[in-house]
């Protein structure tokens, strides 16, 4: 066994180079953060499940990530919540989605996960779900950031969907799916080699009421068992036409490939190119974190010393 290791994102697409310091530093603060608290976390003994559940909730709370408090707005301004966690070791998960009011969706999936027989609730059960458990919620109101508004207004505008990162051009064509997706995710080992990962999102801005992403489905945008976890972030169709996240666990459980060869297999193959990033660690430490768009917002650590917090390529 190598040791644990963790690896976390804030989402993946077109980020611009030139991305201005007042939009990049707090996003790399709250990385270098979050980062910091899985670490500890880690370091404690405390289970893989709960260290991403924790970074997942934090990465929630954080108004500059597109999740939780900084979740986009759909067609009629509205938020739309989804998330999901799974346990390597159990192959237990659970997932929610069409939240309005829940502060925490990645701690409601895991309610779903361990307190019902089911892995999946959506919109207005989940919301019920939630109130019977106690689970803290707020008005929706809370979640309309006043710069997702802003967003909102711009994709209407220019007739598409998009997140956060994106410039506009007024040459896009109608109805196209832009690349800049935004979704927090962690993955987690600890040195017995139990391994977790958990994903949230406020999925595309300007998306149909009702869309469902990648990143409640287990398989697409997250997947754990006994030999990797994978948190994905992309374009939520093109992740689920490709079953990103099990073809990675596939990769190495079929062919051998180690985490690393699997994970860049499946980036660079699987999926078109400007569509997909994601983070994964192995059950003996590795970490690994490819994408195929312009860039990712990353952090990663492991026991033996080894720690990076990026955005693009090489940085």
């Amino acid at each position: 066994m190598v040791g644990w290791a963790i690896a976390l994102h804030g989402g993946a697409g077109d980020i611009p180079i030139d991305l201005p310091d007042e939009r990049r530093i707090p996003r790399e603060t709250a990385l270098r953060h979050c980062l910091d608290l899985g670490v500890s976390a880690l370091k404690s003994g405390e289970p893989p499940l709960d260290v991403a559940e924790l970074v997942v909730r934090e990465l929630e709370n954080h108004p500059d990530f597109n999740a939780g408090k900084g979740s986009v707005l759909t067609t009629q301004g509205t938020v739309e919540m989804e998330a999901s966690i799974m346990d390597g070791k159990t192959k237990r998960c659970g997932a929610v989605s069409g939240l309005t009011t829940v502060v925490n969706p990645v701690s409601l999936a895991r309610l779903v996960m361990e307190k019902t027989p089911h892995i999946y609730l959506a919109f207005d059960a989940a919301e019920a779900f939630a109130r019977a458990h106690g689970v803290e919620t707020v008005h929706s109101s809370h979640f309309i950031t006043p710069e997702n508004i802003a967003r909102l207004k711009q994709a209407k505008e220019f007739n598409r969907v998009q997140l956060d990162y994106t410039v506009p051009t007024p040459k896009v064509p109608d109805n196209c799916g832009d690349s800049q997706i935004g979704t927090v995710g962690c993955v987690a080992v600890d040195s017995a080699g139990n391994l977790a990962s958990a994903t949230s999102t406020g999925g595309y801005v300007n998306k149909m009421v009702g869309r469902i992403g990648d990143t409640p489905v287990i398989d697409a945008g997250t997947y754990a068992n006994h030999l990797c976890a994978i948190s994905a972030t992309g374009k939520g169709e093109e992740i689920i036409r490709g079953t990103v996240a099990r073809d990675v666990a596939a990769l190495m459980e079929y062919k051998g490939l180690s985490l690393t060869e699997a994970a860049a297999y499946v980036v660079d193959q699987s999926v078109p190119r400007g569509s997909c990033g994601l983070v994964a660690v192995s059950a003996n430490g590795e970490v690994t974190m490819p994408f195929n768009t312009t860039g990712m917002f990353r952090a990663c650590a492991t026991e033996d010393g080894y720690s990076e917090i990026a955005i693009w390529p090489n940085n």
